[in-house]
């Protein structure tokens, strides 16, 4: 009886003793073999289905692990008495999914798919030169990394990251930066938004306040959401974020701005809305988080101090990665922590499983500490100021007074506002038709509404700049002949 219920495809990849396990298992869960049944011996079936008795045995033998069967030498198997999905019962089979919690769907909910980006389209916003990267010269201080690592590195290691690359970047945080910071006080993670998910769930409760930059960066406000805070818009303007605009006065608990280089409008805080900003948190006993994602990219004049460095290094957290300076493969970011969080810090990042792969750590410490790092940034500024640049020229020169564009001062990217009221959605949809991953600025807005496109540069090649500007001024002036 047994044999006609199992059926051996020899074609398929599935070992034998898994066919048979697997249909054994499935006719007992579906009743067609009762509780206590008798079961043909290794020698029978094998012989009954054509293959090895061994095939059987281990098959068997996975059967009687799981509790389905029991075999005992001397007699034949038997289907268990007591069935394991409880007495005189067969398995509810459901189609059913499994429901995400409120939470789970906030951190499924993916923050740029409402621009209109589209993932690895030409000119996408927040892609560097990758065409600038040194791959060979990388490649080799990778080889002499790996060579290199010892001991208790090689195990679960230090989980506020590789100690030499945490003394490198004290020093060169100091040096180009302003930040105080020692080693103690540096923990590396695998990319700023780990960063941001690992304070949000740590340093704030669930309908405690967090106030963003408005228009502002995607993935804060996600992080945020996802950790169940409230967010609440703090405006920008062309001196930076302003907190005496905020219109919701609950006490902020996290303060989120981009001080060095405003995401996405490219502007610059003055030092007067950031000792603004400062004093906000102060009042309140609230955490400033400081994101100085590409200031590695400023086209002209020195770069203001960052805000850590400012005697406030008490209530900033300084956030940095090496995606846009580097690769966003490389899958390393980092965080510059009070010192009374540094050490409870690392014990949740390592709880939550947000560590950075120790190799790549061990070869960013020797590319900083050779002076190559530092050597490649000068190229990349380079190139992306002269293709920065080279874009706003071609947009204006497509768009005339239909959108304001402004000029770089620095970063990856840049964001064009149109004049009037445009639908930057569809206009972004019919630019991205065409090859490109440019995203809508409206979505980066919480109160406020803004028109216009984010539009990366550093990768632009080969006519890319005006091929773009061309598709914009070609969506726009289709959507006018639409609205006529």
């Amino acid at each position: 009886m047994l044999a006609g219920l199992i059926t051996i495809d020899r074609s398929s990849s599935v070992p034998l003793p898994e066919q048979v396990y697997r249909a054994v298992r499935e006719a007992i869960g579906a009743g067609r073999l009762d509780a206590g049944a008798r079961l043909p011996s290794s020698r029978a079936l094998a012989a009954a289905l054509g293959i090895s008795r061994n095939s059987v045995n281990a098959a068997y033998e996975l059967l009687a692990a799981e509790g389905i069967v029991t075999v005992r030498s001397g007699s034949a198997p038997k289907v268990a008495s007591v069935a394991v999905w409880g007495e005189g019962e067969t398995p509810a089979i459901s189609a059913r999914a499994v429901a995400l919690s409120a939470r789970g769907r906030a951190m499924s909910t993916d923050p740029w798919s409402g621009t209109g980006r589209r993932r690895g389209g030409r000119l996408e916003p927040g892609t560097p030169s990758l065409d600038r990267f040194p791959a060979d010269e990388w490649a080799r201080t990778l080889r002499r990394a790996a060579r290199r690592l010892r001991g208790d590195v090689l195990s679960y290691g230090e989980t506020r990251g590789l100690p030499e690359l945490r003394r490198e970047l004290a020093a060169y945080l100091a040096a180009e930066r302003g930040v105080r910071a020692t080693p103690e006080r540096i923990l590396v993670t695998p990319s700023t938004q780990a960063s941001l998910n690992l304070l949000a769930s740590a340093l704030a409760d669930p309908g405690e306040a967090a106030w963003l930059e408005d228009p502002g960066y995607l993935g804060a406000r996600a992080a945020f959401t996802a950790a169940g805070l409230d967010i609440v818009s703090m405006p920008v303007d062309a001196d930076g974020a302003d907190p005496r605009l905020v219109t919701d006065r609950r006490p902020p608990r996290l303060i989120y701005v981009t001080p060095s280089h405003q995401y996405p409008y490219g502007t610059r805080m003055s030092l007067a809305r950031r000792a603004m900003v400062l004093d906000a948190a102060r009042a309140c006993g609230g955490v400033v988080l400081e994101d100085d994602y590409d200031s590695e990219f400023l086209f002209s004049g020195r770069p203001l101090a960052a805000m850590q460095g400012l005697g406030a290094e008490g209530e900033v957290i300084y956030l940095g990665t090496f995606s846009k300076s580097m690769l966003p493969g490389l899958r390393v970011a980092y965080m510059v922590v009070p010192e009374h969080l540094a050490g409870p810090l690392a014990v949740a990042q390592r709880v939550s499983g947000m560590l950075a792969n120790v190799t790549t750590q061990a070869a960013l410490a020797d590319f900083i500490a050779s002076g190559r790092y530092r050597a490649h940034l000068r190229r990349v500024q380079e190139t992306c100021e002269a293709r920065g640049r080279e874009l706003a020229a071609a947009l204006r020169q497509r768009l005339g007074t239909a959108a304001d564009v402004p000029d770089p001062v620095g970063g990856v990217q840049l964001a064009l506002r149109f004049a009037g009221a445009v639908d930057d959605l569809a206009i972004a949809a019919r630019v991205n038709a065409l090859g490109f991953g440019v995203a809508a600025l409206s979505p980066y807005g919480i109160a406020c509404n803004p028109s216009g496109l984010v539009i990366g540069f550093a990768g632009a090649q080969g006519g890319e700049a005006q091929a773009c500007a061309e598709a914009v001024a070609g969506a726009l002036a289709g959507a006018e002949k639409r609205r006529a």
